[in-house]
């Protein structure tokens, strides 16, 4: 099982509880191994460190996820496309026309979650991916050319339909989104805040 951000595409309130989803997806199929690859940002904060410390802690108090962080690079954002007038546009901050605007972006998740596929080619039968990323179509491609089942663990909004009509099989997470969602109340809700 490898995964993402994986509850992005539910809804802003949602908080998806990895435990509860791992437990749900190994009273059908046992899991080898579950892998969490996210970009954070590079300052560091204690809840997410908690979180991380959370997904990487063995039953019954976590869901022994082996976690792979990579950081959020700072790109500027200083252009834009118009899909309009079919030209670029200059973009600004409309407080203070002296700063330089700049974005957040992920980088180097999907070529993670790619060398962990392929690394580990032999061990494993069946790929569970939660990712609807079509930027892994490739190396989809090539596993499933190997002979991999590729099965997706995904909310319905988000995902590539390239990516979908090559999988094996689609678990939609809306279907069961109540069962995996993250108790407030629960005891492990420390690791969170």
């Amino acid at each position: 099982m490898v995964l993402q951000d994986a509850a992005i595409g539910y809804g802003y309130n949602y908080n998806l509880d990895y435990l509860k989803l791992r437990n749900k997806i190994e009273k059908t199929s046992a899991i080898w191994r579950a892998y969490y690859l996210n970009s954070t940002p590079s300052e560091r904060s204690e809840g997410l460190d908690n979180f991380h410390n959370w997904l990487r802690s063995g039953p019954p108090d976590g869901p022994k996820i082996i976690t792979k962080l990579y950081e959020l690079k700072t790109i500027e954002a200083n252009r834009a496309y118009c899909q309009d007038c079919k030209r670029r546009v200059e973009v600004e901050c409309s407080q203070c026309s002296q700063s330089q605007v700049v974005r957040q972006q992920q980088k180097g998740v999907d070529v993670g979650l790619a060398t962990l596929a392929l690394t580990h080619l032999e061990k494993y039968d069946a790929l569970l991916l939660s990712s609807g990323d079509s930027d892994l179509l490739d190396a989809i491609e090539f596993l499933s050319e190997q002979g991999k089942r590729i099965m997706l663990l995904v909310f319905r909004n988000g995902v590539s339909t390239e990516l979908q009509c090559r999988a094996d099989e689609i678990l939609w997470v809306d279907d069961f989104a109540e069962e995996v969602e993250k108790d407030s109340s629960a005891s492990y809700s420390s690791y969170w805040t």
